[in-house]
């Protein structure tokens, strides 16, 4: 049986869905149903605009921050903490067992591991001299 192979740097979105309906069919019957549930917490501006906050989800027993952003008017209220606080505390009443983040940011890898989180991951140099890693924290 024959393979053909392409390299492409765009694709149709059922090629793309194709991919991800054998994957997502693979991991159920290996790992069974994720349980994913999304996760936002918003910070509104004075007139109720959102500027900032978390997003993340939780599933297979944790929570994953995929997002989140001060904007730099409010850095150093303690918003971070904030919002990472109020997610644990969310995944934690979901059943989690802990949380995990990334980022390429030096000071808020500083800022997680504050909050208890400890690398368990490195990669890099991307853009410049900046690294990615990842970091997690079991409740």
């Amino acid at each position: 049986m024959g393979h053909e192979l392409s390299i492409l740097d765009t694709w149709a979105p059922e090629d793309e869905k194709a991919v991800e309906t054998g994957l997502v069919a693979y991991n159920l019957d290996r790992f069974g149903p994720p349980g994913f549930r999304k996760l936002g917490i918003f910070l509104h501006d004075d007139d109720g605009k959102i500027e900032g906050g978390l997003i993340g989800r939780t599933g297979r027993g944790w929570l994953y921050t995929q997002m989140l952003f001060i904007p730099e008017s409010r850095r150093g209220q303690g918003l971070a903490r904030t919002l990472l606080t109020m997610a644990e505390e969310e995944a934690r009443a979901r059943g989690c067992i802990g949380a995990y983040i990334d980022s390429m940011n030096p000071a808020a890898v500083k800022i997680y591991e504050k909050l208890g989180y400890t690398a368990v991951g490195q990669l890099g140099p991307f853009a410049g001299e900046y690294d990615i890693t990842w970091l997690a924290k079991r409740f």
